[in-house]
């Protein structure tokens, strides 16, 4: 199924099949105490799209799939100025991101809370809170429902709010043989780059449903898309 603005619906989920939670608990039970040590020699672009963030004016600030809290840490010495808030399905991955936040200090600068990217409402879990920035970094691309995961989060911006996604592109700009190594290494992991995300995008720009900007991180390795919403408040996406 799709909608009018080009996203594909959500299958729906067999109660028989493990829950997103109890996966992303699985998978990272052991590795999120090196997630950060690891995931920073390929995980690039991060830290350009936190400067993008750290020099908006002060606002609330949300990461969808925060996991370890890397982003928001940086981000409030960044720009303490910003409200910082991080939603993520993972119970262990949170537990981590609390024991780390406390370590450097900041536990009552980030508020962090348990629930799914693509089913969070205004009054759950942030109380009705709306968002100058969310931004995903490394999640869309294992997140099986992300356009829902996307539409959802549009919802959630404040007139005049940003919608920023840095993630894996095509990497069309390297060498064939070094794609097709680092695309069979990301299928490993159930990581699925979402690349037909920037031609939809392009799509409801020409539209005037918003304004975005893409640009290419390490040879399309993977992209860094900007999003500006211009439809009237209330417009389903």
């Amino acid at each position: 199924m799709s909608d009018p603005d080009g996203f594909a619906s959500a299958a729906p989920v067999s109660p028989v099949q493990e829950s997103p939670g109890q996966k992303m608990d699985q998978m990272y039970r052991w590795t999120r105490h090196v997630y950060d040590l690891t995931r920073r020699y390929y995980l690039l672009g991060r830290d350009q799209l936190l400067s993008r963030i750290a020099d908006r004016p002060a606002g609330r600030v949300l990461e969808v799939g925060c996991g370890t809290a890397r982003n928001l840490r940086r981000l409030h010495h960044q720009a303490p100025r910003h409200s910082l808030y991080g939603l993520d399905v993972s119970r262990a991955m949170l537990a981590t991101a609390r024991r780390a936040l406390r370590r450097m200090g900041c536990a009552r600068a980030v508020t962090l809370r348990l629930g799914r990217a693509e089913s969070w409402r205004p009054d759950d879990p942030f109380g009705g809170t709306a968002f100058d920035v969310i931004f995903f970094s490394y999640a869309l691309s294992m997140i099986p429902a992300w356009p829902t995961a996307l539409r959802t989060a549009l919802t959630h911006l404040r007139p005049g709010g940003r919608l920023y996604v840095v993630d894996f592109w095509d990497q069309a700009g390297l060498p064939g043989w070094v794609a097709r190594i680092v695309q069979g290494w990301l299928s490993l992991f159930d990581v699925s780059p979402r690349c037909s995300l920037v031609p939809k995008l392009h799509a409801l720009d020409d539209r005037g449903r918003l304004a975005c900007t893409v640009r290419p991180v390490a040879r399309r390795y993977a992209y860094l898309v900007s999003v500006a919403p211009t439809a009237s408040p209330g417009t389903p996406w």
